[in-house]
């Protein structure tokens, strides 16, 4: 083996250049891009109602691809179908930007409806 010296006089070997084909892959555990996109998720549909979970994720990676399933809770009255191509696009988009997978799919599911309170007058049945 060659050991080359340094300025400081120390002795090291060379770096030796490993060709890409030979070097080390990495591997993101399915519950850290579960995690990513549960985070993601919470920052699409902004505040959560009085009361409310927060989103949870799973994920299946398959060669490089994931495919996400969000489960949440909303408040209502709200556009639910905005609200979900929201959270699928942002959901999707943070995957990409983080992990650098590709998203083949985002499923959202709405666990649940949160009735939020009303501004202004009361509103109800009145007898």
């Amino acid at each position: 083996m060659t050991l080359v010296t340094t300025d400081s006089g120390e002795l090291r070997r060379p770096l030796t250049v490993v060709p890409p084909g030979e070097r080390g892959a990495t591997r993101i555990a399915d519950r850290v891009v579960a995690k990513i996109a549960s985070r993601a998720a919470g920052e699409a549909i902004g505040g959560l109602p009085e009361g409310a979970a927060r989103p949870h994720a799973t994920v299946v990676v398959h060669h490089e691809t994931a495919r996400v399933r969000v489960h949440l809770e909303l408040g209502y009255p709200a556009d639910i179908g905005a609200r979900c191509a929201r959270v699928r696009r942002h959901v999707g988009e943070r995957v990409v930007a983080l992990v650098g997978m590709e998203v083949s799919e985002v499923v959202v599911q709405v666990e649940r409806l949160h009735l939020t309170p009303a501004h202004g007058p009361a509103q109800g049945r009145t007898r």
